[in-house]
């Protein structure tokens, strides 16, 4: 018998996250030579989700819960789940009940015909315009800086096998981007169309500030193609700045009247110093997330698990 274990970050949910439990045990029940586990991870939520976790796992043993000392995010989130997961395949899914727990057997017959990793891809989004375009922009960083296959659509409900998890928490930076541990390990990756519903209450956690930090975090952290893009755009600049230098300077011979141009001058300078300071600030992100991984930042810090000291 194999062993799923569910892994999901929750945060302002204390509404939600017992139907999206309710739906993971009754599709499970319902399924054979499976058993489950599943991990509430709280990423210091300002509600009672923390009251709803601990209710859930006085009801259930198999249900563990994980408390946050503060709010560390998404996915640090998900790889302490990741650290404490036990499961042949390991499904992550959000908690405010859009994404569809009663269909988790599609991911799991993905893996069984052989795939490392299975992601829901969603026909009709019932997100915000806000979150679609995040998305958007968050799909077209992965398929340019870390090479995801074009075709692939990377949502937060997915399934992984074993040894695809033993590698992703091998990662102890500040700054994990679960997508970009996935890629790293293998390409083996499918899809699977799902049902994304309506949210149940409330709004998406992800505010403007928070969608920029996950780009930074997926760029910065695994490629070096920002840093090569920045040295082939101060190439070219030189390379442009040099051209009109020379044709300035033939013009100048061939026609001594032509009075030098002030503006021009001031726009070739305030060009180049903004590529300057733009390529400066860039390759200061990367020295500062290196400082930070030097200090051990941690990814998360636990205030509190519960119900691990039972036994499934």
């Amino acid at each position: 018998m194999k062993k799923v274990s569910f892994v999901i970050p929750c945060y302002r949910s204390e509404h939600t996250l017992p139907h999206v439990v309710a739906e993971i045990r009754e599709k499970m029940e319902s399924l054979e030579g499976y058993e489950y586990d599943i991990f509430l991870v709280n990423d210091c939520s300002p509600d009672d989700t923390l009251g709803t976790i601990r209710r859930l796992c006085s009801e259930y043993k198999n249900i563990r819960g994980i408390d946050f000392s503060k709010n560390f995010g998404q996915h640090s989130a998900l790889m302490a789940g990741l650290r404490h997961s036990d499961g042949d395949y390991v499904v992550c899914l959000d908690d405010d009940g859009q994404t569809p727990a009663d269909e988790v057997d599609l991911l799991l017959e993905k893996l069984e015909e052989g795939y490392d990793a299975v992601y829901a891809k969603y026909e009709h989004k019932r997100h915000s315009a806000f979150r679609n375009l995040g998305s958007r922009v968050n799909e077209l960083m992965a398929r340019t800086m870390l090479g995801k296959p074009a075709k692939l659509y990377v949502s937060s409900y997915f399934a992984v096998k074993r040894f695809v998890v033993d590698d992703m928490v091998r990662y102890e930076n500040s700054y994990p981007y679960v997508i970009g541990l996935v890629l790293r390990v293998t390409r083996n990756i499918t899809n699977v169309v799902v049902q994304h519903r309506e949210r149940e209450e409330g709004s998406s956690g992800y505010t403007l500030k928070k969608l920029v930090g996950l780009w930074f975090n997926g760029f910065t952290a695994f490629s070096v193609k920002p840093l090569r893009i920045a040295t082939a755009v101060g190439a070219l600049s030189a390379m442009v700045g040099f051209v009109y230098g020379v044709y300035t300077i033939v013009k100048r011979l061939l026609n001594p009247d032509v009075p030098v141009g002030f503006s021009s001058t001031m726009a070739a300078i305030v060009f180049f110093g903004g590529m300057i300071m733009l390529m400066l600030g860039l390759i200061g992100e990367y020295i500062g997330r290196i400082y930070i991984s030097l200090n051990n930042s941690p990814q998360y810090v636990i205030r509190e698990k519960i119900n691990f000291d039972q036994e499934v």
